[in-house]
């Protein structure tokens, strides 16, 4: 049986340069919903599979156009602040905006909200949990936990994740980022074949995306072996696999 749950990281970039390269993409293979972390839907995806929109950071809450395409559409499923604790938001005016702009989402919308995608260092761990413990204390947490992953070894991926379910074990998890960090092909390929592969299986897994699906590579730290996308717009073996096999298959 066909298991999709795989989100496909379009950056803005690919809208503003490459649109085209979007048709490149099976949409109709392993990939399940697209984000870009904003607001807006890239045109060329032309609703061919649900959009998950993003309050990257405060501005989604206070600019007006910003906060009318949140509030305003027909997506399903929303995501709710992009590390914020890199950005400088306190996990104290993330719960007070939480409670002032995206319960009331769910409430009158019926929308289902991911908690904050915090990278996966003990900074980021401690700021999810002072959140947490604020939402829970509101009566209103969300909907799933979002985490984040970087690293260069499978096994620590998914300890890492199961730590954190066993930590917040009511909660479905959206990955919604994750990417090997090694410089080494194989190593790349063998890193994403066994997360996917037990991400797929793994009953309290939502949706996964593995980062990232771009012409060039987002900075030093994000390896380049672990790139989606070749500067042309046509993909790499490893989105060809990512967006077609189940189980994936190491290089």
């Amino acid at each position: 049986m066909l298991i999709r749950k795989r989100c496909l990281l379009w950056d803005w970039t690919n809208t503003a340069n490459i649109p085209a390269s979007i048709e490149n993409v099976n949409l109709r293979g392993q990939i399940c919903s697209v984000a870009n972390w904003n607001a807006w839907a890239p045109p060329e995806l032309k609703d061919r599979l649900p959009f998950r929109p993003t309050v990257r950071g405060m501005e989604q809450l206070t600019d007006s156009n910003e906060w009318s395409m949140i509030a305003n559409n027909d997506h399903a499923i929303i995501h709710f602040f992009n590390e914020p604790e890199r950005a400088g938001i306190s996990a104290k005016l993330a719960a007070e905006m939480w409670k002032e702009k995206m319960v009331p989402l769910r409430s009158t919308k019926g929308k289902k909200i991911v908690g904050p995608g915090c990278a996966s260092d003990p900074a980021g761990e401690a700021w999810l949990d002072d959140f947490m413990r604020r939402v829970q204390e509101q009566g209103e947490p969300p909907d799933f936990l979002g985490l984040h992953y970087y690293g260069p070894d499978g096994a620590a991926a998914i300890q890492y994740l199961e730590k954190m379910h066993q930590k917040y074990p009511g909660y479905q998890v959206v990955v919604s980022e994750i990417a090997a960090i090694s410089r080494d092909k194989k190593e790349v390929f063998a890193f994403t074949a066994q997360v996917a592969n037990w991400m797929d299986q793994c009953p309290w897994i939502f949706e996964y995306a593995f980062f990232g699906c771009m012409a060039k590579v987002a900075d030093d730290f994000v390896s380049p072996e672990a790139q989606l996308m070749n500067s042309d717009g046509t993909l790499r073996l490893l989105m060809v696999k990512l967006m077609n096999e189940q189980p994936m298959s190491e290089l």
